[in-house]
């Protein structure tokens, strides 16, 4: 795992804050700093070493005619057929590396590199003699990358700050404020600042000086195409399969390794696949939450601990955890609406002080149709529109995204909305607010911003999927939507903070393949979720795990802000001079606190959205 930074197209008087971008992304590779400068462009890289730690693995990395550069983050978990691959062709390795085996690759095969690696990763090639730069992104998402035009030169770097500190000059971008405030975050090629744009997952982006990037996407996961022609048994034994070898790929390290345990089921079996593969204890971390035991999945964790006698460690967040919201909202270089940020951060703290990579469960919900909304999204299907008339007794308790676990407020949120198109409903019930965003909006902004835009993005997914069955539309939606742009998000930002390097087994290209192919009764019977995953691990977990609710990792924000935290939430938003008061309409945002406060609603999603963006904007005026 690393931080990246280029800039291309340099002219000869072009200055670039090499050290101070470097220095504002060396959380991500604590164990080295380094950077590389030609006439016409400039390469630098931070290293959390993982494999081979020896100098010959180190970045930049160069052809060995000095040509190509190239600049990664990332592992490729399929490096070493790959080397086979390139000695056959008479290439040399100076090092163990998975980053020589792309840098050979490029020379090997173009583009064509970037399809055969499997792993996550982020990274640049720079082809001097060409004078031609490509940039690219693993299938899911997991490595960021953002990208900016000043003058001729091109910038880019895994995080915003590093751009900005490399001399960048920009401001808030408003029209982004749509997809903000509809769902918590800004998807690509969109950023909360005029002029930085972020690369799509799956993509590819080529540039030559003069010219405009050229973009292609070079993948995507198969949600809805041909169904598999095997039985039930063989589906079972085939997710079992790939996901263990999915498991087995990602323990390869000349470092420490451990996993996240919250004692759902994705990260159980992941633990307990780690376990009978390394024959040894494995170290496990869980987070715990004080204030409402309806959060806190401690309980389990250590059913899941006892059962494969891991090394296991706990941490309780309590309210003071609230402390690291400045934090927090620079390390994703903006506003961010998923609260359970915090909980991310504080634990991969806790894990990198004793491993440096961790295995985690991410992607197991977004493969086996975890979520509650996923069935309700299927369901309404098929239920008479005459639900229409329950709007307005739905409308009136809970908003949408306010994250409340009681059973009335899933109701409402599942009735507010039923009659709606599919695209429509699961947008809604992803939303941070459940009313209009033009009541939301400053006055001055709602004629100049395109308040469909969240919608529109969201409709276009499901329209490329239309003759899809709709459980399949609605996992290639979410695998589109909120897993790259909220959950890998979250954890990057978090783990990277640390130096802490995750793993996702579940993300593996082999495993979602196959899994996006099942028909939707495989993947759950009933209101029995990931019920395919859960058969073919039948003899792995304890039933206890295997019977289990879904909790979800979220904080009692509801409770913490109607109590220990509420001098510091009114802080930030209930004075008149608060900054997002030249965006958005006070009145609004004040009943919003108003209503949660005297505990008709629980508004903690949307106030904790609205707060990460006055941190934001105040950190903007430093």
């Amino acid at each position: 795992m690393c931080g990246i930074f280029g800039s291309v197209f340099l002219k000869p008087d072009s200055e670039i804050a090499i050290s101070a971008a470097l220095d504002s992304i060396a959380h991500r590779g604590p164990d080295l700093s380094r950077f590389v400068q030609e006439k016409d462009f400039i390469f630098g890289h931070t290293r959390l070493a993982i494999l081979d730690l020896t100098e010959a693995a180190s970045q930049p990395m160069s052809s060995p005619d000095g040509g190509t550069c190239l600049i990664f983050n990332g592992e490729i978990y399929n490096h070493h057929a790959l080397r086979n691959e390139l000695r056959q062709l008479n290439y040399e390795f100076k090092s163990r590396s998975d980053t020589e085996v792309i840098l050979h690759g490029f020379h090997a095969w173009g583009d064509g590199i970037i399809e055969r690696l499997e792993g996550m990763f982020a990274l640049g090639i720079y082809d001097q003699q060409a004078g031609k730069l490509l940039l690219a992104r693993d299938r899911s998402g997991k490595k960021p990358l953002f990208y900016a035009f000043q003058d001729e030169k091109f910038l880019f770097s895994s995080e915003i700050k590093a751009i900005l500190k490399a001399g960048f000059k920009t401001e808030v971008n408003v029209h982004s404020l749509p997809f903000l405030l509809a769902l918590g975050y800004t998807p690509a090629p969109y950023t909360m600042l005029q002029g930085v744009e972020q690369l799509h997952p799956a993509s590819i982006l080529t540039l030559r000086k003069g010219q405009r990037p050229q973009i292609r996407r070079y993948w995507r996961a198969p949600f809805g195409e041909s169904r598999v022609r095997t039985s039930v048994v063989q589906a079972k034994q085939e997710v079992r399969s790939l996901l263990e070898s999915a498991v087995a790929s990602r323990l390869e390290a000349d470092v420490s390794l451990g996993a996240f345990l919250s004692g759902g089921i994705d990260s159980s079996i992941v633990v307990g696949v780690m376990s009978r593969l390394l024959g040894r204890p494995v170290k496990t971390f869980c987070m715990g939450f004080s204030g409402d035991k309806r959060f806190d999945e401690t309980h389990y964790a250590r059913l899941v601990a006892k059962a494969f006698k891991t090394d296991h460690l706990e941490h309780i967040v309590t309210p003071a955890s609230f402390d690291l919201v400045e934090k927090l909202v620079d390390l994703h270089d903006g506003p961010f609406g998923d609260s359970s940020a915090i909980p991310t951060y504080i634990i991969s703290e806790l894990t990198r002080q004793h491993v440096t990579v961790a295995l985690t469960g991410d992607g197991g919900d977004e493969l086996f149709c975890g979520y509650s909304r996923f069935l309700a999204g299927e369901w309404a299907e098929h239920i008479p529109k005459i639900l229409g008339r329950f709007n307005q007794w739905a409308s009136g308790g809970v908003s949408p995204g306010a994250g409340s676990r009681d059973f009335i407020a899933r109701l409402r949120r599942f009735a507010s909305v039923a009659s709606l198109p599919l695209a429509d409903r699961m947008t809604a019930w992803c939303s941070y607010f459940s009313t209009d965003l033009r009541e939301i909006l400053h006055p001055d902004l709602v004629q100049e911003l395109d308040l469909e835009a969240p919608l529109n993005w969201s409709r276009n997914f499901f329209e490329s999927a239309k003759q899809a069955p709709v459980m399949a539309q609605i996992l290639s939606h979410n695998f589109e939507t909120y897993l790259p742009y909220d959950l890998l998000v979250k954890a990057d930002r978090a783990s990277m903070a640390h130096g802490l390097e995750l793993r996702s087994p579940f993300l593996d290209t082999k495993l979602i393949e196959y899994a996006a192919r099942l028909p939707a009764s495989w993947v759950h019977r009933g209101r029995n979720t990931k019920w395919i995953l859960k058969e073919a691990f039948s003899d792995l977990l304890p039933s206890e795990i295997m019977n289990r609710k879904k909790m979800g990792f979220g904080l009692p924000l509801g409770t913490w802000f109607r109590n220990d935290l509420r001098g510091t939430i009114e802080d930030y938003l209930g004075h008149s001079s608060s900054q997002i008061y030249n965006y958005l309409n006070q009145d609004y945002v004040q009943k919003l606190l108003k209503d949660h406060m005297r505990g008709a609603v629980d508004n903690s999603a949307p106030l904790w959205l609205l707060l990460t963006f006055e941190v934001w904007l105040r950190s903007m005026k430093n």
